[in-house]
C-alpha cells in the first residue's frame, strides 16, 4: 500500500527521504500527468509519496552577494512576480503551459523533470546555474550540466533532494530567447535557443549560447562561444559558417510527434545565425 507524507519541517522530510523509497511531490503538474490513468482513475504510484511544496523552507526567493537562491517550492508564478528574476528567465517561464499550470508549477520541477524540451532547462545553463542537494547527512552544490545525464535521467539519488537553484546574476544587453512549437505555451518546445552576450565598443566581451531540445541534453559549448568571445563584430561575420559547423557537430536532434529531426536542426541554425547578425543593431 503506498503511504503518503506530509512533513512539518525540511529536515522531517530529509529523514522520511533517507528512511523511505520515496516519490517527491512538489508542484504535480508533470508528475500526475506521467501518472495519469487511461480510465480516469487517481494516477497510480510506484512508491511512497513525499509531499514537499508546503514547506516554508523551500519557499524562498533571496539574493546573496549577487546571486539568486530559488527554493524547490517556489512556483513560476511567484517567480514571475520577483524583481530579481532575469527577464529572459520570466520570458521562458511565460512560455510553460497555461496561466493555472504556472500558478503550482516549480522551476526546480522542470528541472528535475530532465527533458531535453524543459522550457527554463536553456536559460539556467547559459547562467551557469547551480543546484543545492541536500540529503540528512550531508549537502552538495553541482552545476546543473553535470546533474542532469540525459533524458529524464540525472545524478539524484533515492535519499536526496533539491532543496535550492542558484543562478548567478549577470547583466547583458543583448539577449535574444527563441521558442519554437506548435501552439504559443501550451505546446511542449520542438526546440528553443536562447542567446546572451555584452557587447563593449564593438566587441564581444561575454557570450552564451545554449539550444534545448535538440540532442539528449542542453547542447551548451563553452569552446565554441570562446570562438566568438573577445571579437569585433565585423569578425563574427566573417566566422559565421566556422561557427555554424561547429555548432552542427553537437546539434543531434531525433525524429518524434513534434517534429523531424532535419526541421529541429536547420531551425537551430536559422536561429544562430540570426542571433549572431544581430549584434551590430544591438549595439547601435
Amino acid at each position: 500500500m503506498v503511504e503518503t507524507y506530509y512533513p512539518k519541517t525540511l529536515s522531517e522530510a530529509l529523514t522520511i527521504r533517507n528512511e523511505k523509497k520515496t516519490v517527491l511531490y512538489t508542484g504535480g503538474t508533470d508528475i500526475m500527468v506521467r501518472r495519469k490513468n487511461a480510465t480516469g482513475l487517481l494516477p497510480k504510484f510506484e512508491s511512497d509519496v513525499l509531499f514537499l511544496g508546503h514547506l516554508k523552507e523551500l519557499q524562498r526567493i533571496e539574493v546573496k552577494e549577487n546571486t539568486l537562491i530559488i527554493g524547490a517550492g517556489v512556483t513560476y508564478a511567484q517567480l514571475l512576480s520577483h524583481s530579481k528574476v532575469p527577464e529572459v528567465l520570466k520570458k521562458a517561464i511565460k512560455e510553460i503551459a497555461s496561466k493555472a499550470i504556472r500558478n503550482i508549477g516549480t522551476l526546480v520541477g522542470n528541472i528535475a523533470n530532465a527533458s531535453p524540451a524543459g522550457d527554463t532547462l536553456p536559460v539556467l545553463y547559459n547562467y551557469n546555474a547551480w543546484l543545492n542537494i541536500q540529503s540528512k547527512k550531508e549537502s552538495q552544490k553541482v552545476p546543473i550540466n553535470e546533474w542532469i545525464t540525459g533524458p529524464g535521467k540525472t545524478e539524484l539519488k533515492d535519499n536526496e533532494m533539491i532543496v535550492s537553484v542558484e543562478m548567478p546574476l549577470e547583466d547583458f544587453n543583448y539577449v535574444y530567447y527563441k521558442k519554437v512549437g506548435a501552439r504559443k505555451a501550451d505546446a511542449i518546445s520542438k526546440l528553443s535557443f536562447v542567446g546572451l552576450a555584452n557587447i563593449e565598443n564593438n566587441t564581444i566581451k561575454d557570450l552564451r549560447i545554449a539550444f534545448g531540445a535538440v540532442a539528449p541534453t542542453v547542447v551548451r559549448r563553452e569552446e565554441v562561444e570562446d570562438v566568438i568571445r573577445s571579437r569585433k563584430l565585423d569578425q563574427v561575420k566573417d566566422l559565421l559558417e566556422t561557427i555554424e559547423k561547429l555548432y552542427s557537430n553537437h546539434i543531434k536532434p531525433i525524429d518524434d510527434q513534434r517534429s523531424s529531426a532535419k526541421y529541429r536542426k536547420e531551425v537551430s541554425l536559422r536561429l544562430l545565425n540570426d542571433f549572431l547578425n544581430n549584434f551590430e543593431k544591438q549595439s547601435s
